[in-house]
This record gives C-alpha cells, structure tokens and sequence, in this order.
C-alpha cells in the first residue's frame, strides 16, 4: 500500500506550501470583532446614553427596558453594556454602578464572554411559549449569585407568543429587588401595550452615513486595508444606517478589493451604477438626446448593471435635486463635482417637473419589476421621460389654458362707427 504522500487526486492542484493558521486562532468577522463594549463606543446613541447615565448617576433604575430600532444599530450590546454598567466593581473589586464600566474586573469579563451565571440571555425567536417565560418567572425567585443585579435580557421579545406575553406581565411589573429587565425588539407594534407601559423606551437611531463613513476608515486603518473616500461613502449609504450592515458589507469588499478598497470595485460588488454614468444618463433624460441616451442604456447593460437597479439610481437623483432645491445643504459625502451637479440642477428644475420625474420613475420602477424583459420596460420607461422633458411646465400649461379660456369668454369688442354716419 502506498503511502499517504502518493496518493493523487486529479484535477486538484494543491498549494506548494499550505499557509499556518494564525496564532489567535479563527478568523472573526468586523461585526464582531468591533462589537461596541462600551457606551463611548456606541455611535449615535448619545441621548439614550446620557438618559441611562444620568439614571445610574442618581439611582433611578427603572425595573425593565425597551431598546428598539431597525437591525444592527445595536440593541443586544446596548443590553450586555447596561448588564456591565450594573454590575461592574472597578478594578479595585470596591467600585459602584456606574456608566464608564472598567472592563476588566470578573463581572465585566463574564458578561462580556456571555458566561456570568447572573447575566441571562434568552433569544424570545426560539423560546415562544409560556414555559418558556416560566422558566424566568422561577429564576427571579432566587437572589443574584455573585452579581450586584440579576438581569435577563430577551432579544426579540415582540416574537414571543401572546400567553407569553399575559404571563410575563405581573413579574415584569414588581420584580423582586435587585432583578432587572432588557428587552430588545425590531417591530415594537407587535409588542403589546401592557409591556411597553411597564418598560423604559428607548428609540435606537440609524447612524447618520457620514459618521459610519468615519467609523469605517478607523477600523481599516486599525486593519492596515487602504481605501479610496468615494468607496467607504458607497458602503455607508448602502448599510442605511445599520451598523452591523456596514461591517458586513466592508468584510465582503476587502475580499473583493484586495489590499485597497476602491469606489469601482464597491460598485461592482453592489451592483451600483457608477454616478457620473448616471448624472450623463440623467442629463440626456433632460435634453431629450435619444440617441445616446440608448446607448448608455446598452453600454450600463453590458457593463452588467441591472434595469432596476439604474432607475433606483436615477429616483436617488432625483430626490437628490429635489431635496437640494427646498432645503438647500451640503453632504459630506458628495464629491464636488457631484455638488455642483445638484446645485445646478436644483436651480433648473421646478418642483413640478421633478414630481413629475419622480412619478414617471416610480411607475417605471415598477413596470421594470413586473416586466417578462426587464430591459426592455427600462428603456421605455426613459423614453417617456424624454418625451416629457418636452412638454410645458404643469403650472405654466393650467395658467395659459385659463388665458385662453378668458381670452375666448370675453365678447368681442364693438368696431368704432365710420365718420360722419347717422347715429
């Protein structure tokens, strides 16, 4: 029998040299390897962390918290952070409540690790039912083991059932002393008002994209990968304020870049159309050139990009202009070249004919969707704009229509007598 060295596998071209594992063993994903630890660390939540400090400053704990807002602004570590910020001992082992907690004592280590036995979390999308919450209803008895307060922190809470809910209320309304509650949720309409009148609210905001634009570039410097502005803007735009979204698409685009993430290669892995295609696009719109407005469709088409995609493109601008023309301000995010497009067509356009682009667009959008072609409803969805860059101002149209109707209404006017007629 041969040994294991000779045995061949065709069509499998190993490496000369297999790459070692690194010594910190698997590699962790940007979401989670730059989860927020701290409340410093949280982005955009800054009325939420001074209400909690200024609460944990005076000892007025409520009982239970809400923490809610779309995917990935951060509501579970918000949850884990306050589990800390309870129970945290300073390094000394002497220290109290606090908002800044160390990180580094045993309480602070455990809840970090999701290992402290006083720290309970139960994901409510996988635990629904009554016996579930019973479960809680019966660890509430016994006092914290180690930890200052008991805490239970339940993510999606809005999935669990309605008895779930029923049995939840009367323990979640007079805990026993030194038992705490965070409930984190994604759809806080399905969460009963019986439980939202018993709970801290807390409304978790989308990160504005040019602070998530910031974030980004700190943690690519930290990761030694080179990036181009224009492509950590594209990222940040495109996680629409989630947090976790922008990390997961910044890991996708360092595999896809390499050792510099460029703005072509973002588009590329997005499937965004590049915008100074889509600004000449929309200039031929407005000029009614059809000829080379087909073509770019053709030459966008080829380059891969879908129709749907290009009149999503093509809507963004033209919400861009519109908001550009009735609240004038400047987007960090925007190159000047882009600015000074917006300006100039801010100036150009009425606020009808932009409606009227953004109606044409929107059905447009949705014939793309439906269409057995979709390239096909696209380019006749362009050539009615085109055609309609042609027709008068709606309000310029309804005013000479009413100067016509006037003008026809009005009796003609009496010719003078000739001289010297008889009267």
């Amino acid at each position: 029998m041969s040994d294991e060295s000779d045995i061949a596998f065709p069509g499998l071209d190993l490496p000369a040299t297999t790459p070692a594992p690194t010594a910190s063993g698997a590699y962790r994903v940007l979401a989670r390897k730059y989860r927020p630890a701290t409340f410093d660390s949280l982005l955009g939540q800054q009325a939420m962390v001074q209400t909690l400090g200024n609460a944990i400053a005076r000892g007025r704990l409520a009982q239970a918290w809400l923490l809610t807002g779309v995917r990935g602004v951060g509501k579970t570590s918000t949850a884990r952070i306050i589990a800390k910020a309870l129970n945290c001992i300073g390094p000394d082992g002497q220290g109290g409540p606090t908002i800044n907690p160390c990180g580094v004592c045993e309480p602070c280590v455990a809840i970090a690790a999701g290992r402290h036995i006083d720290v309970v979390e139960m994901d409510a999308a996988s635990n629904t039912s009554v016996d579930d919450v019973r479960e809680i209803i019966e660890g509430v008895r016994y006092a914290a083991v180690s930890a200052r307060y008991k805490i239970h922190i339940i993510d999606e809470v809005h999935m669990l059932s309605k008895n779930a809910f029923n049995a939840l209320l009367k323990t979640l309304e007079e805990p026993p002393p030194g038992v705490k509650f965070i409930m984190a949720t994604t759809e806080v309409n399905k969460v009963p008002a019986t439980i939202l009148s018993r709970c801290q609210r807390f409304d978790l905001k989308r990160v504005p994209a040019e602070m998530l634009a910031d974030h980004f570039a700190r943690i690519l410097e930290q990761e030694q990968v080179g990036f181009e502005a224009d492509a950590l803007a594209l990222v940040a735009q495109a996680a629409e304020g989630s947090v976790r979204d922008g990390l997961s698409i910044l890991d996708q685009a360092i595999a896809h870049s390499g050792e510099t993430i460029t703005a072509d290669a973002v588009r590329d892995m997005l499937g965004l159309a590049d915008r100074g295609a889509v600004r000449a696009l929309f200039g031929h719109v407005l000029a009614g050139r059809v000829p080379e407005l087909m073509a770019d469709i053709a030459r966008q088409y080829d380059l891969g990009q879908d129709p749907g995609q290009l009149l999503r493109e093509l809507l963004g601008l033209v919400h861009g202009i519109t908001r550009q023309r009735l609240a004038p301000r400047r987007d960090p995010l925007l190159s000047a070249e882009e600015q000074a497009a917006l300006d100039g067509w801010a100036q150009a356009l009425t606020f009808p004919r932009l409606s009227l682009l953004w109606q044409m667009l929107l059905k447009g959008l949705e014939e793309v969707q439906s269409a057995p072609v979709p390239l096909q409803a696209a380019e006749m969805a362009l050539l009615r704009l085109c055609h309609a860059a042609d027709l008068p101002d709606p309000g310029a149209l309804v005013k000479q229509l009413q100067q016509q109707g006037a003008t026809a209404a009005a009796p003609p006017a009496p010719a003078p007598a000739p001289s010297g007629a008889p009267a």
